[in-house]
């Protein structure tokens, strides 16, 4: 028997998008709560997630002065407590994760999923910039809790 998902609070927050319905449509409030409740570790009880959807300017500006790196990239995670209470602003970036899904030939929301899971994982202290090993674990985890979703091993391609 499985142990029962932990509670989620969520804010899903849309910056002023040109295609803001298309981004609306891949992510659902149930399907976000749904994956980020998944993507929770076993010693979690609570998690709290704001995730917003932004352009690329502000996804440049955040990249740029977080993390020094002064372009849009996918997805940023700001995670302020761990377990056994998770809370974090996911941040994604809207034309990056459109790109990004376009040349990997899959749908925006399945792409979009494979982030938050990816996000809420760095939001627990998984890093994959750490070390080879450490990467190999974080995708061994995302392909597990996606495939639990549905959703089949986004590095298969590789």
């Amino acid at each position: 028997m499985t142990a029962p998902l932990p509670p989620l609070a969520l804010s899903l927050q849309f910056a002023r998008l040109a295609d803001a319905p298309l981004h609306r449509a891949a992510l659902p409030r149930h399907h976000v709560i749904r994956t980020l409740r998944h993507a929770l570790g076993q010693d979690v009880q609570h998690g709290e997630f704001a995730v917003r959807i932004v352009d690329a300017e502000e996804g440049q500006t955040l990249n740029r002065d977080y993390r020094n790196k002064d372009y849009a990239t996918n997805v940023l995670t700001f995670d302020y407590s761990g377990a056994p209470m998770v809370m974090a602003d996911l941040v994604l970036c809207a034309p990056v994760v459109a790109r990004e899904a376009a040349e990997l030939g899959k749908p925006l929301a399945e792409h979009y999923t494979h982030l938050l899971v990816h996000g809420a994982l760095h939001a627990q202290g998984w890093d994959h910039e750490t070390g080879e090993a450490d990467a190999e674990a974080m995708e061994a985890e995302e392909i597990r809790i996606l495939a639990g979703l549905g959703i089949a091993n986004p590095y298969a391609d590789r």
